[in-house]
C-alpha cells in the first residue's frame, strides 16, 4: 500500500490535473424531470479514477419545508457538486438523504451531506454489510483503485435512522415520501422512493435503464417479483439507479425484468441438466442484449453468479 501510494505520489499532480479537467468537462449537472423534482446522471460505465465513480444516479426534491435526496453519488467531491446543484436550484435546507443501498456508487459521497446537516435514511439490512470486513476491504481497494476522489479521509457513513418496516412515510412540510423495502433483491436493503405529490419513483438499482444490470449476488428472483410490484405504484416518472429517467415506466421496467429472467431460464436448465456453464454460456443466445452498454463487462460474471444461484436453488 505504501509503496504503491509513493508511486501515486511521484504522478500526484498528473492526476489531479487531470481530475480537474474532467471536473470541468464533465461536472455534476442536475436536470429537472418533474415539477421540484431534479436528477444527477451518472455515466453507463464501471467506476474508475477517470470517471470519480460517477456512475450512478442521484436525485433530489425540493418541498415546502426542505431538501429530500436520493442516494448521494460515488465520492464526497461528487456530492459536493450536487450540493452546488441544489444550493443553485434552491436555498432551503438539505432535510434527508435517502440511501436506496449501500453499493459504493451510491454512498460514498454520504459524509458531504452530512457536513450540511442532512439526516441519513436507510434499511436495517444495510448494517450487516456496513459492519463487515467487506466493506472495510472495499473501501481500501477503493481507496487505491478511485484515488484521489477516494482517499483516507472517505469513511464509511451509517444511517441517523434505520428503517425496519416494509413501507415507511416520511413527511416534509405539505409532502409525502412512501419509502418501500423491496429486498432482499439486488441487495438485502434495497429501498424504492415514491412521491405521489408529482407521481415520482426512484426505483434505485432495480432498474437500470439502457444497459446490462450488475447482478452480483442478488436474489434474482425476489428482484423478479419486486419489479412486478413497482407497477402497483402507477409513477409518471421512474428514476432508475443508473440510466436516463423514464416517462414510460411500465416498458422500461421489462428490459431488467426481461434479462433476469433469460438469465434464470437459461443457467436453470443448464444446472438442472448437469451442463457445465462454459458450455451452457455459450449456447445461450445474447443477441437481445449484447449491443447493451457494459454487455461485455458484466454479462459472463451476471451468468456465472446466476449459474451458481440455480445450483443452490435447485430444481422448481
Amino acid at each position: 500500500m505504501k509503496r504503491l501510494r509513493s508511486l501515486l505520489g511521484i504522478a500526484a499532480l498528473g492526476l489531479l490535473a487531470v481530475g480537474a479537467a474532467l471536473a470541468a468537462d464533465a461536472p455534476v449537472r442536475a436536470v429537472r424531470v418533474a415539477d421540484d423534482v431534479w436528477l444527477a446522471q451518472g455515466e453507463s460505465a464501471q467506476g474508475s479514477a477517470a470517471n470519480r465513480n460517477f456512475v450512478s444516479n442521484a436525485g433530489f426534491v425540493v418541498t415546502d419545508d426542505g431538501v429530500v435526496v436520493v442516494d448521494a453519488l460515488g465520492s464526497p467531491t461528487l456530492a459536493e457538486e450536487l450540493i452546488a446543484e441544489i444550493r443553485r436550484v434552491t436555498s432551503q435546507p438539505i432535510r434527508h438523504v435517502i440511501v436506496t443501498h449501500y453499493h459504493a456508487d451510491h454512498f460514498y459521497g454520504l459524509q458531504a451531506f452530512k457536513a450540511v446537516g442532512a439526516s441519513v435514511v436507510a434499511h436495517r439490512a444495510a448494517g450487516e454489510y456496513l459492519n463487515s470486513e467487506t466493506a472495510q476491504r472495499r473501501l481500501e481497494a477503493s481507496r487505491e483503485e478511485l484515488f484521489p476522489w477516494i482517499d483516507e479521509r472517505t469513511r464509511l457513513v451509517a444511517p441517523d435512522r434505520w428503517l425496519d418496516q416494509d413501507e415507511t412515510l416520511l413527511r416534509v412540510g405539505s409532502w409525502e415520501f412512501r419509502i418501500r423495502h423491496v429486498g432482499p433483491a439486488h441487495t438485502s436493503e434495497d429501498l424504492v422512493v415514491y412521491v405521489p405529490k408529482r407521481g415520482v419513483l426512484f426505483a434505485g438499482d432495480l432498474v437500470f435503464r439502457g444497459r446490462i444490470p450488475f447482478v452480483g449476488q442478488a436474489d434474482s428472483r425476489q428482484w423478479i417479483e419486486s419489479l412486478t410490484r413497482l407497477i402497483e405504484f402507477q409513477p409518471k416518472v421512474l428514476i432508475p439507479g443508473h440510466g436516463p429517467a423514464s416517462i414510460d415506466p411500465a416498458a422500461d421496467l421489462s428490459l431488467t425484468r426481461d434479462y433476469l429472467v433469460y438469465l434464470r431460464k437459461t443457467m436453470g436448465d443448464a444446472a438442472r441438466d448437469l451442463e457445465p456453464f462454459e458450455a451452457a454460456y455459450a449456447r445461450a443466445d445474447w443477441s437481445r442484449f449484447e449491443g447493451l452498454p457494459l454487455f461485455r463487462v458484466v454479462n459472463r460474471m451476471n451468468a456465472y453468479n446466476t449459474y451458481l444461484l440455480m445450483e443452490h436453488e435447485g430444481p422448481r
